[in-house]
């Protein structure tokens, strides 16, 4: 079986290719404004980094939990060359859910 043939649904994990951010942002792309934390002023570009963050952290730190390292999450925030202006409170619950995204899979 080949990494393109993984299929998590049927009990395989899935790839580190199938869990990078280009696939993922296709995902978000799509359905992010279906999101409870959604601002009704804000648009995707908003919330994008903190998708991104989320997703490109899952993998980093796979097989851990949210709870374990989410305080260097915070941290590595103000650091993340992608964030903009944008503050961890105002993006962690978009974070959050770019994590569980992929590390549910």
């Amino acid at each position: 079986m080949t990494g393109g043939d993984t299929n998590p649904t049927q009990g395989f994990h899935a790839t580190r290719e199938q869990l990078d951010w280009g696939s993922e942002s296709d995902y978000w792309r799509e359905h992010w404004n279906s999101r409870p934390y959604v601002a009704a002023d804000r648009g995707y570009a908003y919330y994008e980094p903190a998708y991104r963050y989320g997703t490109e952290s899952a993998i980093q730190h796979r097989g851990r939990f949210w709870d374990d390292v989410e305080p260097d999450l915070r941290a590595g925030w103000d650091r993340y060359e992608h964030r903009g202006s944008s503050t961890w409170e105002n993006m962690k619950d978009a974070v959050r859910d770019a994590w569980n995204r992929v590390t549910n899979r």
